[in-house]
């Protein structure tokens, strides 16, 4: 059983993106790290752990002191990562216990799924670095088809497997509440439903995850 504290701030702008209220660093709705201190103390001997999701956490200075602080709590910390910040990420990892990799789509393909450049080649070194840290992680990709095409899909999983990563989990995009709503909807054609089944072969461990 964990709580969830949604980092707010995010680099990225994925039209896809499910929380666009926390991409703007400066929108209103903060809580002080003090009030998600007491309502972890509450609840301390009833969850298990706690997760850094967002938005981006790796954006937020204070992030490895509140990791440490959680951890001070008894709970185990995940963390939910774009591994846009590559420096900061490493500064953190070892005192985690799971995390949750967003590989967004191949580095040359990245452009197009998060409007910002040079993203793909961070997040890949991300990735190399997870995998080296020893810490138990999982890779996902989120797939509107408007973004990523059935073909890139396949290329970018069979990378990924090549590559040594053995969990692995699809999202198709949620239809509501997206950054880009001219996006429309995601339909799941018989060719993704067999790009689907073909890329689940080839990992020990995978998931697809629809709404």
């Amino acid at each position: 059983l964990a709580c969830v504290v949604f980092c707010q701030g995010c680099p990225l702008r994925c039209g896809y993106c499910h929380n666009p209220d926390l991409v703007d660093c400066r929108k209103a709705g903060q809580l002080p790290w003090q009030a998600v201190k007491d309502f972890l103390l509450r609840r301390q001997g009833l969850l298990d752990g706690v997760v850094f999701s967002g938005g981006e956490p790796t954006v937020q200075n204070g992030l490895s002191h509140a990791i440490d602080e959680v951890s001070g709590l008894g709970f185990r910390v995940a963390l939910h990562s774009a591994g846009t910040h590559p420096r900061q990420l490493a500064t953190v990892l070892g005192k985690l216990d799971w995390v949750g990799l967003d590989i967004k789509a191949l580095p040359e393909d990245s452009l197009k799924v998060t409007g910002v450049a040079r993203t793909g080649v961070k997040n890949w070194q991300s990735l190399e670095m997870v995998q080296h840290s020893g810490v138990a992680f999982e890779c996902r990709t989120t797939v509107h088809p408007a973004l990523l095409t059935a073909h890139q899909l396949r290329t970018l999983a069979g990378r990924l497997r090549d590559q040594g990563v053995r969990r692995y989990a699809l999202q198709w995009v949620r239809g509501t509440r997206m950054l880009d709503s001219s996006l429309g909807l995601a339909m799941l054609s018989e060719e993704w439903l067999e790009t689907i089944q073909e890329i689940q072969s080839w990992f020990p461990q995978f998931e697809f995850r629809r709404d």
